[in-house]
């Protein structure tokens, strides 16, 4: 990276803040047990882990938010939880985090999504988790859809952040990407493969390589060239603006409706810790840079910084500006 290229992504970092985005998508608690092992269980074959602390995060679309407000952004959060003391938890997490939660809806036929996971020695020895697979009330999607369409009036980006939890269905995908269209506001989407294909005409989708191969319902094969034609099989299937596919160390390619030649941008990770949500890094940057008037090249260049910053953080983690304007200087 030229030192003009440096300066002028430094300069769309320095703009995310104050910046108005909405998230709309499935919230959970992100919950971290954590300690060591001296010894196997007498009762069965399995690790005991003595207990040296416990966390709690948000998670899922929670964490996209906060990965917007660590950076300087005002989130508008739209999902829903359920009405127990998890709620109750999550809430006070994110408010922590100074991300508006007024449009987050209370569901009393629910649980709040929670995920629990044991850690031993820097290793996830299990993960539990605690959650409604029953479909939302038809009443409960309609107030959130609603709910987004009023946050569109004050902001410049969406995220629509898919974990399969209900707030994403195949009747409501096409509504948001219209309002967000209408609105004239790039609208960005980390999927889930079940609705992969109802993501048409969105700004950009982020898919790791997994989720693009199955979305796809093709079999995974190997190799840039076969990550190439992917690329553009989503771009005809999706007809969206651009298509990001993330490929873990092998870093991540960009295809942009227009353009005859792809952009690979190599991994920035130095040390890799911890991956537990650095998808929710990436289309959290990717959506700010977006916001504040970036190319999608130049949003994709700094998205790989700040996942390769948070893949060395252990847990659900997020990246501040100072560490991601670091990270372009020193490039």
């Amino acid at each position: 990276m030229n030192r003009e290229q440096a300066r002028r992504l430094e300069k769309i970092v320095r703009s995310f803040e104050g910046r108005q985005v909405a998230v709309f998508g499935d919230i959970m608690l992100d919950h971290f047990v954590t300690g060591k092992v001296n010894r196997i269980s007498p009762e069965a074959p399995v690790p005991v882990v003595r207990v040296t602390s416990e966390t709690y995060v948000p998670g899922g679309a929670g964490n996209v938010a906060a990965n917007m407000t660590a950076l300087g952004a005002g989130v508008r959060l739209i999902s829903i939880v359920g009405d127990d003391p998890g709620a109750d938890l999550l809430l006070r997490r994110l408010g922590e985090r100074g991300i508006n939660t007024d449009m987050v809806v209370r569901d009393s036929h629910r649980p709040t999504t929670e995920k629990v996971r044991v850690i031993a020695e820097h290793q996830q020895v299990v993960r539990f988790d605690r959650e409604s697979l029953a479909p939302l009330s038809p009443a409960i999607v309609e107030k959130c859809v609603s709910n987004l369409s009023k946050a569109l009036a004050a902001c410049t980006g969406v995220v629509l952040s898919d974990y399969g939890k209900g707030m994403l269905t195949n009747a409501n995908i096409s509504k948001l990407v219209a309002a967000c269209r209408k609105a004239r506001v790039p609208v960005t989407v980390d999927p889930k493969i079940e609705h992969f294909r109802r993501y048409k005409g969105v700004s950009c989708i982020t898919p790791n390589t997994k989720e693009a191969w199955e979305g796809m319902r093709l079999p995974p094969k190997d190799g840039q060239e076969s990550i190439e034609a992917l690329g553009r099989r989503i771009m005809h299937a999706l007809k969206s603006e651009t298509v990001l596919i993330t490929q873990g160390p092998n870093g991540m390619t960009l295809f942009e409706r227009g353009c005859a030649d792809s952009m690979h941008i190599p991994t920035a990770a130095r040390e890799v810790f911890d991956v537990t949500g650095a998808g929710d890094t990436v289309i959290s940057v990717l959506t700010l840079a977006l916001a504040s008037g970036a190319s999608y090249r130049d949003a994709a260049v700094i998205a790989n910084h700040a996942a390769g910053i948070v893949v060395g953080k252990l847990g659900t983690a997020t990246v501040s500006a100072d560490e991601l304007i670091g990270a372009l200087r020193n490039e």
